[in-house]
């Protein structure tokens, strides 16, 4: 496809495809997968059509047959798929010879071998900000967690184009339509997941319009780690007939198959320098965009601040939104480093870093997320609080934010705006 827009993940596919016989784009729908995993194969098996879904059953040899390498699309609607792949690869497939690609894990019920060793997963994320091409960012994350904190740049992006971009999506083939198709793309995908993948995944929903509240309430915890009965609570006020705790468990875990929500872990270091860290994840959905819609909000409300659900969360709306961005993003590049990213908090709250980077044996590097066009002490200071508690052990620090230029702090830390950062 000559308008193919190059993803970040490709330059990790670009290493390790053709290395391994097997591997897994796993997402949400629309983030990509098919549209990447295509740029990849020579043969395809669409398992979400039926003809191809009938051939491979009639006959798994096709496998086997079909030129390489072969795309298997949607795997988890056939879902013998996924071990009739695995036992190819244990059969002596070559490198390189499989990419399946899934918007959801198996239903509820279908039981298939785990793939350990075999079939390698890499998760795809709506587009990072650095693969919009809004700005030529000029500050790398990988350098930042090497230690190079020389960063400078300049750029014109500022608050309403950070909105804009929280409101426009992430997933590819919805940011690229008209402006006043976006809105009703996103509440058709959203209405999709509740009324058609919820059934696929083996759940009745009985009640559509309270799922969708319990999602409009965790969209409003966005960038929090609000409990999930609070969650409840808010999702049905005033109402006796509340759904049970197993029913909304039974939402957050089908969300989490269909990769819809994609929760921040809580850091737990190895040593012992820090104590009473909290362990409850801080909540985000797939794309901010998506808490948009959920919470009916567009550019001119999230910029005069009216939001909803405030008793969720401290600070507002778009300060949570666009946390989330920046966290989308920075998983995006983290990725391609192979780093983790968690949160930190102390029980009690006293200090919390937005995120932390850890790369294998490399350290760890702090970042906070501030809605802000100028940075001062107080903004830093559960950066340094960090440092000066794990000492040799922290390799750097940086602040993201909404202003115009990067820069090195005197104390080290670096100041970056959001649209500036890249892989």
């Amino acid at each position: 496809m000559e308008d193919y827009i190059r993803r970040i993940l490709d330059d990790t596919l670009d290493g390790y495809q053709p290395r391994l016989s097997a591997i897994e784009l796993c997402g949400a729908k629309g983030v990509g997968k098919t549209v990447t995993a295509s740029q990849r194969v020579v043969s395809t098996l669409r398992l979400d059509t039926v003809p191809d879904a009938q051939r491979l059953r009639a006959d798994p040899t096709i496998l086997e047959d079909l030129p390489g390498p072969v795309l298997v699309d949607e795997w988890s609607r056939v879902p013998e798929s996924w071990d009739m792949i695995r036992r190819a690869v244990d059969d002596g497939a070559p490198a390189g010879r499989f990419i399946l690609t899934g918007s959801a894990t198996v239903p509820k019920g279908v039981h298939v071998h785990s793939g350990a060793g075999r079939i390698v997963r890499f998760q795809m994320r709506p587009m990072s900000l650095a693969e919009r091409g809004i700005e030529q960012p000029t500050v790398s994350l990988a350098q930042l967690v090497a230690g190079n904190v020389a960063c400078q740049g300049h750029t014109s992006i500022r608050l309403r184009d950070y909105v804009r971009e929280i409101i426009g999506s992430g997933l590819p083939g919805i940011r690229f339509q008209d402006s006043d198709l976006i809105a009703l793309l996103l509440d058709s995908y959203l209405d999709d997941i509740v009324t058609r993948e919820f059934s696929e995944q083996g759940h009745t929903v009985r009640k559509p319009a309270v799922l969708k509240s319990w999602m409009a309430a965790y969209a409003a915890a966005t960038g929090t780690s609000t409990s999930y009965r609070r969650i409840l609570e808010a999702s049905t006020p005033g109402e006796s007939g509340k759904p049970s705790k197993g029913a909304t468990l039974a939402y957050r875990d089908t969300l989490r198959s269909l990769w819809m929500l994609d929760p921040l872990d809580a850091w737990l270091p190895t040593s012992n320098r820090l104590k009473r860290l909290a362990q409850a994840p801080k909540h985000y959905l797939a794309d901010p965009a998506l808490a948009c819609r959920l919470l009916h909000v567009g550019v001119d409300r999230l910029m005069t601040g009216a939001d909803q659900h405030s008793d969720l969360r401290e600070g507002t709306l778009l300060g949570a939104l666009f946390e989330h961005l920046a966290v989308l993003s920075v998983r995006v590049y983290a990725q391609r480093i192979g780093a983790t990213v968690c949160h930190m908090r102390t029980q009690g709250g006293d200090h919390e870093v937005d995120m932390i980077i850890e790369a294998e044996g490399d350290g760890i590097f702090g970042i906070e997320v501030k809605l802000s066009q100028g940075i001062d002490d107080f903004d830093c200071r559960h950066l340094l609080w960090l440092r000066e508690m794990i000492g040799d052990d922290f390799i750097g620090g940086a602040v993201l934010n909404t202003g115009g230029y990067a820069y090195k702090r005197q104390d080290g830390l670096a100041v970056v705006p959001l649209a500036l950062l890249a892989a």
